[in-house]
């Protein structure tokens, strides 16, 4: 049940409304209300099912963008300010389903904690935050050898439909080390909501996990809304000093729906659709996570990215790559092979190396790199029938190796240690670091 003091703190002194004056191209402009309201305000229609936010401001009205159809909408009714929203999360919200609002989704009661928590908070300061820490255990040989993920690191993972994008994540969710595991998925199917929770995630991944929702067929508000309330439970956990593993799927459908809720407040278009304001809001959201300040936990964050076409260079892409400390590439011809994770190993970089492996373990590292680039540069040729063995020892060597290498990239392993022993024995290093 909801606590008193959360009871108390949301009671209000005052109430003001307005009246709706204008529905013209999904605005509805009210009046009385543009003196009481700020932009980011939720506001309630009287009809009792219909909530909005305030996206801009006139001396006359305020511009109110509706959470959904405006079907019965009438000009004179009632609109009341209900403020700016936030959320209040506790511990109680682990093993949860909840909505951007902080609702439950699960139909059990879901209780609020002492402190709120703003949708849009500011990142920690930057020069009081900490370096990046420690290696994590992810429990796939790829990610714990050739593309290590370290405890408060930003990595993008960059995938089309149908690539394995989400059974990595919940992969993801359940072998890395962390306290908590806080997921935003942004405008999913609704279908796949609880296949996600109970077959992909399911139980043990469950027991450590928020799961914050907005299906694809809610307003773009509610989506936008949903990563930042994603990130927002995160940092509570954060701010208590535990260590967090935030997965975001997709911050595609979240620069989408901030799209069309700024093409609807008046912003101009630019590249390929998406307003200026997209990138700051990208690297707004990338910004809270990562290392916290001295006395807190961290944040290790997942942004995957739809790419059509694996077209790396689309804007989102192309904005978040630039703020991340790492990318990951699914390849739609790996998966088409078979091979899961469809991880691209060349195109795919962890920015947490050298510093997160031993100078054996990099020299394994880059040997493994070295054999997979002289492959792939060759694999034409080879395929062809058009190489001759013997020509070129290192690509003979090059050849060898790609099958194991290749099969080495879907193992699972239980920790770091093994995973590199497993790479020496693809090497053909006979589990001996640094030979070569």
């Amino acid at each position: 049940m909801e606590s008193v003091a959360a009871r108390i703190r949301r009671m209000r002194i005052g109430q003001h409304f307005g009246r709706v004056a204008a529905i013209r191209a999904g605005i509805v402009e009210v009046g009385g209300l543009n003196h009481s309201a700020s932009v980011g305000d939720r506001v309630g229609f009287l009809n009792g099912t219909l909530f909005g936010e305030v996206v801009g401001l006139s001396p006359d009205h305020a511009l109110v963008l509706p959470e959904g159809p405006t079907d019965g909408l009438s000009i004179g009714a009632g609109v009341e300010l209900l403020f700016r929203p936030t959320l209040a999360p506790c511990d109680d919200w682990i093993g949860r389903i909840v909505d951007p609002l902080g609702r439950p989704l699960d139909g059990r009661p879901l209780p609020s904690g002492l402190e709120d928590r703003r949708y849009r908070a500011a990142p920690p300061p930057a020069a009081s935050r900490r370096r990046l820490g420690t290696r994590l255990d992810t429990g796939l040989a790829v990610f714990d050898t050739l593309l290590p993920i370290v405890r408060g690191q930003r990595i993008g993972l960059f995938a089309g439909s149908g690539v394995g994008k989400s059974t990595l994540l919940s992969a993801l969710a359940r072998g890395v080390t962390a306290d908590v595991v806080v997921i935003a998925m942004v405008g999913e199917r609704g279908r796949e909501l609880r296949e996600f929770v109970e077959s992909v995630l399911g139980p043990e991944g469950m027991a450590r996990a928020v799961v914050v929702a907005a299906t694809s067929d809610q307003s773009p508000l509610m989506r936008r809304r949903c990563a930042w309330a994603a990130m927002a439970v995160a940092e509570h956990f954060r701010d208590a000093g535990r260590h967090v593993l935030f997965l975001a799927d997709s911050i595609t459908r979240f620069a989408e729906a901030h799209r069309e809720i700024a093409l609807a407040s008046g912003e101009a278009p630019s590249h390929r659709g998406f307003p200026p304001s997209t990138s700051q809001m990208i690297m707004a959201l990338a910004e809270r996570s990562g290392p916290g300040p001295e006395g807190s936990g961290d944040i290790t964050a997942i942004f995957s990215v739809l790419v059509a076409g694996s077209d790396m260079e689309e804007p989102v892409a192309d904005i978040l790559r630039g703020v991340l400390d790492g990318h990951v590439v699914l390849d739609r011809a790996i998966a088409e092979r078979g091979r899961f994770p469809a991880v691209d190993v060349l195109r795919s970089v962890s920015r947490s190396l050298p510093h997160a492996a031993t100078d054996p373990e990099n020299a394994l590292i880059g040997r493994a790199r070295a054999a997979l680039g002289l492959y792939a540069e060759s694999e034409l040729m080879i395929k062809a029938g058009l190489y001759a063995p013997g020509s070129d020892p290192k690509l003979d060597e090059a050849v060898r190796l790609w099958p194991a290498l290749d099969g080495f990239s879907a193992r699972t392993s239980s920790d770091a240690g093994t995973s590199f022993a497993m790479l020496a024995d693809a090497l053909g290093a006979g589990g001996r670091p640094g030979l070569r």
